[in-house]
């Protein structure tokens, strides 16, 4: 796993679950402009499936980022959820895997 993976990735995730994930960005501090986007990322394609699979926004409680609920997968996919957030005048991205079975 490398540093900009977020802990537990890859994560599995039922095609008829919902959830919503948080990132806590200590040791960055007061995340602000926070974008999360999703990609299909099965077969090597990268796809935008956000409009699809991301419901609602991401919010952000001191250092606690809560992201949109991930839903409505596809079986066998391969999902890349990535998280940017402005820290200290830095730019930060990190991303997780999930992976969507029955």
């Amino acid at each position: 796993m490398d540093e900009r993976e977020i802990v537990g990735s890859p994560f599995k995730q039922g095609v008829d679950e919902t959830i919503t994930r948080t990132l806590t960005t200590t040791p960055y501090s007061a995340p602000t402009t926070v974008s999360v986007v999703a990609y299909d990322i099965t077969d090597g394609v990268r796809l935008n499936v956000s409009a699809t699979v991301l419901s609602g926004a991401a919010t952000v409680l001191g250092d606690v980022i809560t992201l949109p609920a991930l839903t409505l997968l596809t079986v066998g996919h391969q999902y890349r959820v990535e998280v940017k957030f402005t820290s200290g005048g830095n730019v930060y991205e990190f991303y997780m895997i999930v992976e969507a079975e029955y």
